[in-house]
């Protein structure tokens, strides 16, 4: 397993993590609604740090895709959780535009690691949703094709 803690991704997304926390440091401990969101925001920071470490701990296409797709909504919550601290009254939701822009350079860093997932590392997902390009659902796998199982490196 690769040490994901060397990751420029991993390295952006704890200063993400450690950026929301300070700012919701700020929120009163007498609001409920905005504690009850605080919680929220905080998770999903949580969150991206968690999967980034789950992705990179697997070889299969499938679930190295499921992880960014978790990771990708999570970002996207801590983008759009301005508008619910201003509706909440956080008078110091200013501060939470640094966020945004620190989930920008993450989505740039993000594109260019899911690039580097490897398609031919997959088991056939039956769903639908996480087969490489131009696997479908009901693909009939080849034994050759699962040859990487038994490789050393967790690329």
């Amino acid at each position: 397993m690769k040490n994901p803690s060397n990751l420029a991704i991993l390295e952006k997304a704890e200063e993400i993590f450690e950026l929301v926390r300070t700012i919701t440091d700020l929120i009163p401990e007498d609001n409920e609604h905005l504690q009850s969101y605080k919680g929220q925001i905080l998770g999903d920071a949580m969150m991206i740090c968690v999967k980034i470490s789950s992705a990179e701990a697997v070889k299969l296409y499938d679930l190295k895709m499921e992880n960014a797709t978790i990771i990708r909504k999570a970002a996207r919550d801590l983008m759009v959780a301005y508008h619910g601290l201003e509706m909440f009254g956080f008078e110091e939701a200013k501060y939470y535009l640094m966020v945004r822009e620190k989930i920008e350079e993450f989505r740039l860093l993000f594109v260019d690691w899911v690039a580097n997932f490897n398609p031919k590392h997959f088991i056939t997902d039956h769903w639908g949703l996480f087969n490489p390009p131009g696997i479908s659902h009901d693909y009939e796998q080849r034994d050759d094709e699962l040859n990487f199982l038994d490789e050393e490196d967790a690329d």
